[in-house]
């Protein structure tokens, strides 16, 4: 992200005194982020490495791969879980109150982060400049 052009793995390494085998795993998990490409350059057959170029981008992308590796499974699991225990008359009414509870809340962030997904990135950031002052829209009560 912060070199102005494309960087060989070696050059990365020198860059960072860390191992190769580091560097390899940390783009290959770059890479299937999304947030890495491998690229060429003219007269060169050795594979160079980008970053998106916008911090906004790369934000957008590390937050779409946790919701996916991280927030959708335990989605999953949750609904599962509330339909499991539902009839079961071992579970205890709190525990299967807080089951709800909890898939309520990760459904409600879940659906909130899609619609954060559609914003435009300039209306995003004009609603995160307003902080917690985005609360005098909201009807209180």
């Amino acid at each position: 992200y912060l070199s102005p052009h494309p960087l060989r793995a070696d050059e990365i390494v020198d860059l960072l005194s860390v191992a190769r085998s580091t560097v390899s795993t940390s783009i290959r998990e770059l890479q299937s982020y999304g947030l890495v490409k491998m690229t060429h350059m003219l007269g060169d057959r050795r594979d160079y490495f980008e970053s998106l170029s916008d911090v906004w981008d790369l934000f957008r992308v590390i937050i779409e791969q946790r919701k996916q590796r991280e927030l959708n499974p335990t989605l999953s699991m949750l609904r599962v879980v509330a339909i499991e225990v539902v009839d079961e008359k071992e579970t205890d009414p709190i525990t299967k109150e807080r089951i709800k509870n909890m898939l309520q809340f990760v459904e409600t962030t879940s659906n909130w982060y899609e619609k954060i997904q559609a914003i435009p990135t300039s209306t995003l950031q004009k609603i995160m400049k307003l902080g917690a002052g985005i609360t005098k829209f909201v009807k209180k009560g």
